[in-house]
């Protein structure tokens, strides 16, 4: 008999995380429009996963509590990026149903354990332990909070030269599951600013992926379009996501414009 809940709803229960470690590629989204319907608009448009982002996004844990319903109605998980790895904020994200949760600016190894340590419940890190909310469905399946292995996929972003040259150790920790480059930031980091074609920043990449594979781990990447996302999957990357909400509503708007009246 599975140790699932026999309905677990919007909650992944895992299943995501289990896919990346069983070496699948996935696609998904960041949703930053502070809006549930986006989020299922996503989800239902064949995402894998939505990243809900609360470093750029214009919405706060709001907008991760209704997000996540909204996206788990089509059985699709959703990873929230939060403003920074303090425990608290990480906490707060994961009672409402994260499935994962993504730290960005993280310069070194420490950091990032320190991290891992508030995605678990005791004695493997120091979550806080409660069963009123959604990831212990309302105290109604308390199986989480004693579960032997990680539910919660742990993405942590690669973006400065700190995290660069720390990445292989970054990847080897444990509940460390994706090795996340942040394209934009990383490149003026290696003072490349926007040029993502740039042998510095191509071999950037190329460190991160073989860090990953060698830690059987799955590197991740945000790209523009879904060509972009195609040439990153052809080149080791796993969890890949395509642009935004806003993003990607935008160009399809102005590419629409910009025919009508041509």
């Amino acid at each position: 008999m599975s140790a699932e809940p026999m309905n677990p709803g919007p909650l992944n229960a895992g299943r995501l995380r289990r896919r990346l470690a069983g070496g699948d590629v996935t696609i998904g989204t960041f949703v930053g429009l502070s809006s549930a319907t986006a989020a299922e608009v996503c989800a239902a448009a064949g995402a894998d996963w939505i990243l809900i982002d609360l470093e750029h996004g214009s919405g706060g844990e709001d907008s991760v509590r209704d997000g996540v319903i909204a996206a788990g109605s089509y059985g699709v998980p959703t990873i929230v990026r939060v403003e920074s790895g303090d425990r608290i904020r990480i906490g707060r994200v994961l009672d409402q149903g994260a499935a994962g949760i993504m730290i960005p600016r993280l310069n070194t190894v420490d950091q990032a354990a320190e991290s891992v340590r508030h995605m678990l419940y005791p004695p493997h890190g120091d979550r806080g332990v409660a069963t009123y909310n959604r990831s212990c469905r309302w105290g109604m399946d308390r199986r989480t909070l004693t579960a032997p292995d990680q539910e919660t996929l742990g993405v942590i972003q690669i973006e400065t030269l700190e995290a660069l040259e720390s990445v292989e150790e970054i990847a080897a920790q444990d509940g460390v599951d994706v090795i996340f480059v942040g394209p934009l930031d990383l490149s003026y980091a290696l003072g490349v600013p926007l040029q993502l074609d740039s042998n510095v920043f191509q071999e950037a990449l190329q460190r991160v992926v073989s860090a990953a594979q060698l830690h059987n781990k799955a590197a991740g990447i945000l790209a523009v379009d879904g060509m972009g996302a195609a040439k990153y999957v052809r080149q080791g990357f796993r969890f890949v996501a395509i642009g935004s909400d806003s993003t990607i509503m935008a160009a399809a708007f102005r590419d629409a414009f910009d025919t009508a009246r041509n």
